[in-house]
């Protein structure tokens, strides 16, 4: 049997190449930190997402946060719906108050401290009010003692908000 020759094109083979590379270094990634219980990691590109609101935390907590949502909870903030549909997902950015170098009375974010997600799967999270939680300090999930007062916390204090402290700042 007479060997078959295939003319491809340089550039295909380029990118055949350049896509193995790319799938051999996803490969070695470290995987996403999951929280335990509830399985929620940081979301992809979640800093290009709307703010909802800041807040201000006074001791001992001591920080500036803010929350960041998706588009079905920008749109459910807005439309004022409750409770929030399947899909809404919230980020809280936290920091250290610090003071400004640049402007004495000003106060502005330092050091890093957490980011909180709230996953809203009512099926997935029915034991929870519909939500599923993460905590991550540096990337990774806390242990599971600080996420098993998550809904606690959430159920004593906003039973009546979907059990959501955030309100939108408009």
């Amino acid at each position: 049997m007479k060997p078959v020759y295939l003319a491809v094109p340089a550039a295909t083979l380029l990118l055949a190449a350049t896509w193995m590379a790319g799938s051999a270094a996803r490969a070695e990634e470290k995987p996403k930190s999951a929280s335990p219980i509830y399985g929620v990691t940081i979301p992809d590109g979640y800093r290009q997402w709307e703010l909802i609101a800041p807040a201000i935390e006074a001791d001992p907590l001591n920080e500036i946060r803010s929350v960041l949502g998706n588009r079905k909870a920008v749109e459910a903030y807005r439309n004022g719906s409750l409770p929030f549909p399947d899909g809404t997902v919230l980020v809280k950015l936290a920091w250290k108050k610090a003071p400004s170098t640049e402007f004495a009375p000003a106060t502005i974010p330092g050091e890093a401290t957490t980011v909180q997600v709230m996953v809203k799967d009512s099926k997935k999270y029915a034991s929870t009010g519909g939500w599923g939680f993460g905590r991550f300090v540096n990337g990774q999930a806390v242990d599971e003692a600080q996420h098993q007062t998550c809904f606690a916390c959430h159920q004593a204090r906003v039973r009546d908000h979907d059990f959501v402290f955030t309100r939108y700042a408009r």
